[in-house]
């Protein structure tokens, strides 16, 4: 199993450290930044060997080249944003399996919040590295991509197991609860998962990971197919992409 370590910078970003242990091999999952991941691989006593990028914003490559010139470690990215990734020396595209240290990645591309982004899923670990493209309870912003993109890129992350843990980089959930009661206000699972957000922001813990089997009962964004969601959104047997794409544009305003 993967060693993984969650990294809290700038306001409300996630960066991981992952560690293969049978190798030692050490990846930073989207480093937004370097001295404070620098920092604790050293306390760690973690050699970084790899950073894994999912896509190019800057609070997802900022820290690539202080990482590189520090430690040497090989980047990581999507194949389909070549000159965007800072420092990409190997490119992955759907379908890939990318090895590290004596555990594999699948690569997924999911594109939609940007037009090259990927996913990183470690089976054996049951762990999916998504960037920006699934949160808990939400789902990135279409800067590049359309609705049926991003549709399209959750079903197939949707259809993972249900025990795969979902380290996306952001702490959104909390916000992203409360628009979620307002589309789907009768959801049980929503609605106690509402409480347990609550009281862990309030002490500070956070969300992520959380797991696809909540995912798929509670996030709006996972079930633009599922006849309650539509029924409450007055939307009862339209497109999924045309659902999806009216529980986006509802977030952006919310």
């Amino acid at each position: 199993m993967l060693d993984i370590r969650q990294i809290p910078v700038l306001n409300d970003n996630y960066v991981y450290l992952v560690r293969e242990p049978s190798s030692g091999a050490v990846a930073v999952v989207d480093p937004a930044v370097s001295d404070e991941i620098l920092a604790e691989a050293k306390r760690l006593d973690w050699r970084i060997t790899h950073i894994l990028n999912t896509h190019h914003h800057g609070d997802h490559v900022g820290g690539n080249q202080a990482i590189k010139a520090a430690t040497g470690c090989t980047i990581v990215g999507p194949a389909h944003d070549p000159d965007r990734i800072p420092g990409m020396e190997i490119q992955v595209k759907d379908g890939d399996i990318y090895k590290f240290g004596n555990e594999s990645a699948q690569v997924f591309f999911v594109p939609g919040h940007t037009r090259g982004h990927i996913a990183y899923w470690f089976k054996d670990s049951s762990a999916l590295f998504c960037g920006d493209t699934m949160f808990s309870i939400g789902c990135g912003r279409l800067f590049e991509g359309t609705p049926q993109q991003m549709w399209t890129s959750l079903s197939r992350l949707r259809g993972l197991p249900p025990e795969t843990r979902i380290y996306c980089a952001h702490e959104y959930t909390e916000s992203n609860v409360r628009f979620a009661v307002s589309v789907d206000p009768d959801n049980a699972a929503l609605r106690s998962y509402e409480a347990e957000v609550k009281t862990k922001r309030a002490q500070k813990i956070p969300t992520v990971p959380s797991t696809l089997k909540l995912e798929r009962a509670a996030n709006p964004f996972l079930r633009a197919d599922a006849p309650d969601l539509q029924a409450a959104m007055a939307m009862t047997g339209r497109d999924p992409v045309e659902v999806f794409a009216e529980v986006r544009r509802r977030k952006d305003v919310f």
